[in-house]
Order: structure tokens, then sequence, then C-alpha cells
């Protein structure tokens, strides 16, 4: 089993993003501003925003952080978004997933202005993307390609299983790759999909988005497969400290002795998510002058 780790690809992005900052910022222009919208006190959605504010502060970007009660009313929240929309300060508005039950997750990120939406999940950011017009690539689908460039991996003409139809990972990238440059043939797989292993056995790039611990295990897999495994799950682990640890959507331990190419967890595609929100946040300054 050979591991694709990002952890060196992510810092060799945020090492260049510093330099640009920096240079952007000496020429007299004011530093990118990423505002963060937290809603409740969700423990890993904290986590998550301690990491990506913390890498914006490193890139020297402008920092803004909003946490709003989990309780808090659907036009609270659109009212703030709206206030960030107007505010020249900001040039990404990231709003923290996943909002409290009672509030409609796709009705508010429609009220990101399409131009600070640097997630890449309003409407219009998608619409563009799927015809092929300049926009903001969803961040893990941008940051799973720049995964598999890094390393090598062609998809022309390759058979891909996506597992997992989501609007936020396996929708956008099914979409990209089957575009010109990518050229893969593409199958997306769900919860209704009849037998999932032979399909992912028959594919060349196995991609999985399930949010499923151990999901799938080397029975779905042919030897010389690349696997993007996305899932970042926590299971119960009285060992550790904490009393718990993360993993993927794929049973690494049962292919610790086969000849794959995996993603790990933690360590792939959750870095490359977050070194992609800082690009399109840099991208979104320098579209806005």
């Amino acid at each position: 089993m050979i591991e694709l780790s990002c952890k060196e690809l992510s810092s060799s992005i945020y090492d260049s993003l510093k330099e640009k900052t920096q240079k952007f910022i000496d020429k007299g222009n004011r530093a990118p501003g990423l505002a963060v919208v937290t809603v409740g006190d969700d423990e890993a959605s904290r986590l998550y925003v301690k990491t990506k504010t913390e890498k914006a502060a490193y890139l020297g970007y402008v920092g803004f952080q909003y946490f709003l009660n989990g309780d808090s009313r659907e036009d609270e929240v659109v009212s703030l978004i709206e206030t960030l929309n107007r505010d020249d300060r900001v040039d990404g508005i990231l709003l923290q997933l996943p909002l409290p039950k009672h509030l409609d997750e796709k009705r508010i990120i429609e009220h990101i202005s399409s131009d600070k939406d640097v997630d890449g999940f309003t409407s219009a950011n998608m619409g563009r993307m799927v015809k092929g017009e300049e926009c903001f690539i969803p961040c893990t689908p941008k940051g799973i390609l720049t995964i598999l460039s890094h390393f090598g991996v062609s998809t022309s003409g390759k058979r891909i299983t996506v597992v997992g139809r989501s609007d936020i990972v396996g929708k956008p990238l099914a979409l990209l790759l089957m575009g010109k440059g990518y050229d893969a043939t593409v199958s997306v797989a769900n919860s209704k999909t009849k037998d999932l292993r032979a399909l992912t056995l028959s594919s060349d790039i196995v991609i999985s988005a399930v949010g499923k611990p151990m999901f799938l295990d080397s029975s779905y897999f042919s030897d010389g497969t690349v696997i993007i495994d996305v899932g970042i799950n926590r299971i119960s682990d009285p060992t550790r400290k904490r009393g718990w640890r993360t993993v993927g959507d794929v049973d690494r331990e049962s292919l610790s002795q086969r000849d794959v190419s995996i993603t790990p967890v933690p360590g792939g595609v959750g870095l490359m998510t977050v070194a992609s929100l800082m690009e399109n946040t840099f991208i979104s300054r320098e579209r806005r002058g």
C-alpha cells in the first residue's frame, strides 16, 4: 500500500500563497479578508474553524469570526451574511456546516454573494462550473484534483467511481472529472446502487465520500487502484486519551498488504480542502481589485 500523504503538498501551497500575499500587500493592496460564520457550538465545527482561522492568519489574511447561538433564527443568519456581502474588507464568506437542524442550509447559502462564495456552494457558482465558466470550484473537489495532479494520477480515459452524491463533494467532483481536461468515465454511486463492489472493482480510481467509518474494505478494490478517502469519521477508542480517533470511509488495515495507493485520514483530503479554501480566498481578493 502506497500512502498519498498531503502534508508536504499542502505546506508547499501555503508557502506559495504566503509569498504571493506578501508581494500583493507590498504593492499597497489590502490583505485578503476571510469571514467565518459559525452557528451553534458543535465541537467538530469549532475545531475546523480554528484550523481555518489559524491558516488564514499564517498567510497574512485578515480574519473575521462570527459566532451565533445555536437557536439563532434564519433571518438573523441571513442578516449577518448580507452585512458581510456589503463589507469591502471581506473577500470570502465561509458558512461553517453543518448548521443546526432548524435552519435551511441551502436557502441560507444562496444569500452569500457569488463573488465572495469561496466555498463554491451557491447555485450561481455551481451553474458556472457546469458550463465551464470562471467560478469558485468547491474546496474538497478542488483539493482532490490537486492531489491527483500532484501524484501524477492521470484521469483521461480512466474509469472513476465516486461513492456519494452530495452537493458539496460527489456531484461537483463528478462533473469536473467528466469535463474537458480530465476526460474520465465517471460513475456516481449512492445508497440505492446495486452491487457497489462490482462497480469499484472495475474502477481505476475510487473516491469515497459517504461519511461511514471504514465502509469499504479490501474486497472493494482491485490491485493498482488509486483510492481517495474523503471521509472524516470519529469512532470510539478507549486507548486514546480523548476517547476517540479519526478514520476514513476506507478500512486501511485491510489494504495494508495490497497494491493500491490511498490518501490517509487524517493527513489527506482534509488538508487539501483547507488549502483550497485559502487559494479561493486569494483569488477572490485579486478579482476584486
